[in-house]
Formats: C-alpha cells, sequence, structure tokens
C-alpha cells in the first residue's frame, strides 16, 4: 500500500502508573505552591485588582496543567477533553478554556510499537493475511487507525489500534488529574463533581473497551440497514480483539471539506435532515445516543464519485465509542419538555425541568418561567409557530437557515442575561451529555448551510415513532433524496 508522507511519532506513550503519577504529582505541587504564593501575596490588593489578578493567575494554572498533560498523551489527554466538553459547570472558566486546547494528539506511535500490539493482539498467522500501511490515517489519544488491504480479496479496511497499557492506566490516571486539580486549588471536590466524575470514569472505560464498541458499531449498523441515507462499517470479527477494531474502510469526505460545501444547497440540506431525523432515532426509538460531536466521527459520500453505489449523497458513521444508553425515567421528562415545548405549553416545560432536577419549585415563578423560555427557544427550527423566527433565519421559500440563524449563541446570550444563572443548579450528568449531541447536530447542519424546516419530523416522532409499519423513516416517504 501507498504510504502517506510520514509525520510525528513516538517511540512509546508512558503508561506506567508510577511513572504518570509522580509526573502529575510533582507538576500538581509546583502549580499549589505557585497558587498560594499568589493568595498570599495577592491578599493586599483591592478587590477589583484582586479579582484581575485572580483570573490571569488561574489561566496561568490552567496553561501550565494542560502543558503537562499534554506531554503524557494516553487517556490522561483524552480524560482532559472530556472534562473541557462536560467540565463547565464545575470547572473555572478559565480552565475549560484551557482544557479546550488539548486537541487529540497529532502525535503518532512509531510503527515498531504498533506492529508489536498487533502480532500480539491477532497473532503473527492472523497478521499475515493482511498488507497493513505502516503510516496512520489518524491519530488519537488513545489509539491510532492504519489502513489496510486483505490479501486473499483485496478488501479495504482500517485497524483502529488502541495504545499499549492505556486501559490500565484509565483509573489512575483519572484519580491523579482530579488529585492535580485539587492540590492545584483549581476545583473544590463535593458530591456534585464526585458523582460527575465517576461519570467521566465510567466513559472512559468505554472508550477503552473495543469489544464493547465492536458491537455497538454492528448493532447501529444492523439498526439502519433499511435506511440508505447512512453508511455503518461492517466489523471484521477475526481480525478484532479486545484493543484492535478492524472494520470495512469507507470513502467519504469530511463535513467541513470544499467538496462538501460546494454542493447544491437542496443536497446539503437533505444531509442536514438526515442528521437531524438520526438524532430523533437515537432519542425516541432506540434511547442509545452517539454522544461526542467531534466532526472526525463523520464523513460525506457524494454520489457518482468513489465508493459511493447510489444515486444519493449519504452520510459515513464512524465512531461507536461514546455511546450512552438512557433509561425511560431520564428520557421520559426529556420528551415531555419537547413535546410540550412544541405545543407552547411552558408550565409543561417547567415540570419536565423539575423532574430532571435542574429547575427547583423553591424559584421564583418569573424565574421558572424564564428558564423555561429559555428551554422551550432551544426548539426554535422544529416549531409550529414561525412568527418569531428572526428575519436573517428564513429564506426566500419560508425555509429556516440553520447557520445564519446563530441559533445556540442567541439562547447563550438569552440565558446570561437572565437571572437564570444566580439559581441554576448542576443538571444530571445524562442531561449534560444529551444537550452537547444536540448542540452537535445543529453545528453540524449549520456546517452544511443546509435550510430547511424541521416541524413535520419532529412531529413525526413527538405522535408516533417516526416510521411506517414496515420500519422506513418518515423522512424517505415525504422527502426523496434528491439527486446529482
Amino acid at each position: 500500500m501507498v504510504s502517506k508522507k510520514r509525520g510525528t511519532s513516538v517511540s512509546r506513550i508512558k503508561t506506567g502508573s508510577f511513572e504518570r503519577r509522580l509526573t502529575l504529582t510533582r507538576a500538581g505541587l509546583f502549580a499549589g505552591t505557585r497558587m498560594a504564593s499568589h493568595m498570599a501575596t495577592n491578599w493586599f490588593s483591592s478587590r477589583e485588582k484582586r479579582d484581575q489578578r485572580h483570573r490571569a493567575m488561574l489561566s496561568s494554572q490552567a496553561e501550565f496543567l494542560v502543558d503537562e498533560l499534554g506531554k503524557l498523551k494516553g487517556s490522561v489527554v483524552k480524560i482532559g477533553q472530556v472534562m473541557a466538553l462536560y467540565g463547565e459547570h464545575f470547572l473555572p472558566e478559565e480552565v475549560t478554556e484551557a482544557l479546550h486546547t488539548l486537541e487529540d494528539q497529532t502525535t503518532s506511535l512509531e510503527w515498531t510499537a504498533i506492529e508489536r500490539v498487533l502480532k500480539d493482539e491477532l497473532g503473527t498467522q492472523r497478521l499475515a493475511e493482511l498488507d497493513v500501511d505502516p503510516e496512520p490515517i489518524g491519530a488519537a489519544s488513545l489509539g491510532q487507525v492504519h489502513r489496510a488491504r486483505r490479501k486473499s480479496d483485496g478488501l479495504e479496511l482500517v485497524l483502529k489500534v488502541q495504545y499499549p497499557g492505556v486501559a490500565d492506566a484509565v483509573d489512575s490516571d483519572l484519580n491523579a488529574v482530579a488529585h492535580l486539580l485539587k492540590i492545584a486549588r483549581l476545583v473544590s471536590f463535593g458530591p456534585e463533581f464526585n458523582d460527575w466524575l465517576e461519570e467521566v470514569r465510567e466513559m472512559m472505560h468505554r472508550e477503552v473497551d473495543y469489544r464493547l464498541e465492536a458491537r455497538t458499531t454492528e448493532k447501529f449498523r444492523k439498526m439502519l440497514v433499511a435506511d440508505p441515507r447512512f453508511v455503518v462499517p461492517r466489523v471484521l470479527q477475526e481480525f478484532s480483539t479486545a484493543h484492535v477494531i478492524a472494520s470495512t474502510y469507507e470513502h467519504g469526505h469530511s463535513v467541513s471539506s470544499v467538496a462538501v460545501r460546494e454542493l447544491p444547497l437542496e443536497r446539503r440540506s437533505e444531509l442536514g435532515l438526515a442528521a437531524l431525523e438520526l438524532f430523533f432515532r437515537e432519542l425516541f426509538v432506540w434511547g442509545e445516543i452517539q454522544t461526542d460531536p467531534n466532526f472526525g466521527n463523520y464523513r460525506i459520500r457524494i454520489a457518482g464519485e468513489q465508493g459511493s453505489d447510489r444515486d444519493y449523497d449519504q452520510i459515513v458513521l464512524l465512531d461507536f465509542g461514546a455511546v450512552q444508553a438512557y433509561s425511560p425515567a431520564f428520557l421520559d421528562p426529556v420528551i415531555q419538555m419537547i413535546r410540550a415545548s412544541y405545543e407552547g405549553d411552558l408550565p409543561a416545560v417547567i415540570e419536565g425541568g423539575m423532574e430532571l432536577r435542574f429547575m427547583s419549585r423553591d424559584w421564583p415563578d418569573e424565574v421558572l418561567d424564564k428558564f423555561g423560555a429559555v428551554c422551550m427557544s432551544v426548539l426554535e427550527p422544529l416549531v409550529r409557530d414561525r412568527s418569531q423566527w428572526p428575519d436573517y433565519a428564513v429564506n426566500a421559500k419560508g425555509e429556516y437557515r440553520w447557520k445564519q440563524s446563530d441559533l445556540p449563541s442567541r439562547v447563550a446570550r438569552q440565558a446570561a442575561r437572565s437571572a437564570i444563572s444566580r439559581y441554576f443548579r448542576v443538571p444530571p450528568k445524562e442531561f449534560v451529555f444529551l444537550n452537547r449531541k444536540l448542540i452537535g447536530v445543529y453545528t453540524f447542519i449549520a456546517v452544511l448551510n443546509a435550510e430547511f424546516n424541521g416541524e413535520d419530523l419532529l412531529r413525526a416522532y413527538l405522535y408516533g415513532d417516526g416510521t411506517d409499519s414496515e420500519g422506513t423513516p418518515a423522512v424517505l416517504r415525504t422527502n426523496q433524496s434528491t439527486k446529482p
């Protein structure tokens, strides 16, 4: 196979618990001493200067610690990324901003180390059945991906290989990062933070459980097999183990690529509609949701190009390591809130929020009403009453312009300007993940620059299951995919 230009690589990743704990503890003690010194010298400043210097110190501390985390790679980096996504309710803004800079590492592990993993996992004889490209096509914090070809029939596949020792280091890494945040005085431990930390722990264990990911991938492939708008790779069990996932290689463009951007509006809108319905099926029908909004988990297969056997565009779904299963006890009040928002029933929205434990009956009525209104505004592209749509969010056909609407930012500003922040309590961890998924879906559609109204689709799922008696998605009966 042809190799791409070689990038930066390292010969090993530090996964020994002792050396990682030592590095993190040393960094934490240094940061903690520096913070203590700052607090002692800052005491005599005016209040305004104290606040200003304290924010600057928090930023400096966070940047220092993020730099230390980045050097260790492995699960430490992934933990930092998860904390950046879901820790805004527990961590200072300066810390989450710094953690957001922990992008997936472009540094890969050298082929000799990866080859050893493949030989240990597959065995020399099984590995010999494959021609593996030594250059990775992707490198992240927990592992990297290599293209391969099955020699017997030329089948193209990819091997997702977990870095050695990463799975065993999850618990010690998470404990060390939490301890580092504590001794650096960047977070206050309490029951809510501890509960959230345990959710991160569970999530990390799911992320490194490749057998679980392989089963989930196959499950979603079978659930979507009747929907030709989606492509899910097929897992090859004979080349898959606890630390390696082998699946068919699926061609496609990145969502933000020029090729996708230059598609006609109607085709981009069909892709956006498909992405929205996939979310509805996860939420209303399956109760299992892919909660990672990373665009790297999606590709667009353009009709007529290499790898496409269809006369319409498709969405390729690549990563199922962050799928969450939700119980009816959680989903029922969420769906109640969505239905109430669609129907304009503010009291029912508030009731759902209280059942989900992020609104409280002892709040003032005006705060509850405002919070309920903010929740309802999230459904703007999907509602029956379009009179409140901003002019700039509507095209000449009366269709919603997802990118131009700037809805997520408007909702955030609406919440910030109200009294909600003084009363808002930490939502249940499930809601945090679900909220991130919704924002990810909206952003996906906005990046496609799609323009369509989602009301018919939402109504099909609110008052039915979104499919006909044969399981065909409702949107396929009412919206024909546009041919190129």
